[in-house]
């Protein structure tokens, strides 16, 4: 793997195509590399997140999911290929089970927002979700295996909760949704 990149600027993109792990080459706005690049987003605003002061445990379980998202974009680049197994979305439901655990009910809407890093989990949610879409738009055409469509929406919900856990552990009150609020002040 080492010199599998070794070479970043290929020049061979400048056509609008893009290469396959399987060497196949699609428009860069095909579906399978809309799909590919969302993820790929995805990743990089977790990454972001990351960055923050974060709880080691949930530092290392956006870790993990880094690591599942870059499998999944690896499935999706080799069509018919399985690489995020079912026990990674079983993982994600454990992981959104015990952080929800740790929160009071819902009684209104969340707003995005709250602590800097709550925000960043809200919009990495938020990237998730069009990558969901990008994907489950991807299946009406092509091969896409169950659990990767299964995987982002866990994820998003994961990602809203984790939002509020920050907010939570940081003391900072959760944005909420009025209903009722004086409009046009």
């Amino acid at each position: 793997m080492g010199n599998r990149l070794s070479v970043i600027a290929t020049r061979t993109g400048d056509d609008g195509t893009t290469g396959l792990a399987d060497g196949e080459r699609l428009a860069k706005d095909a579906p399978r590399i809309v799909a590919i690049g969302d993820v790929d987003e995805l990743n990089s605003a977790l990454g972001l997140l990351a960055t923050e002061a974060l709880p080691p445990e949930m530092a290392g379980d956006l870790l993990d999911v880094q690591h599942d998202l870059f499998d999944l974009g690896g499935e999706l680049s080799m069509p018919g290929q399985t690489l995020l197994q079912p026990a990674r979305v079983a993982h994600l439901d454990r992981l959104l089970a015990d952080y929800n655990a740790r929160l009071a009910p819902l009684r209104e809407f969340v707003l995005p927002g709250g602590s800097r890093a709550a925000a960043l989990a809200h919009m990495a949610r938020t990237v998730c979700r069009r990558a969901e879409r990008s994907v489950v738009a991807l299946a009406r055409t092509g091969i896409v295996q169950p659990p990767v469509r299964q995987y982002l929406n866990r994820l998003s919900d994961l990602l809203f909760v984790l939002a509020r856990v920050i907010n939570q552990d940081a003391g900072v009150p959760e944005v909420l949704w009025r209903s009722e609020r004086t409009r046009g002040k």
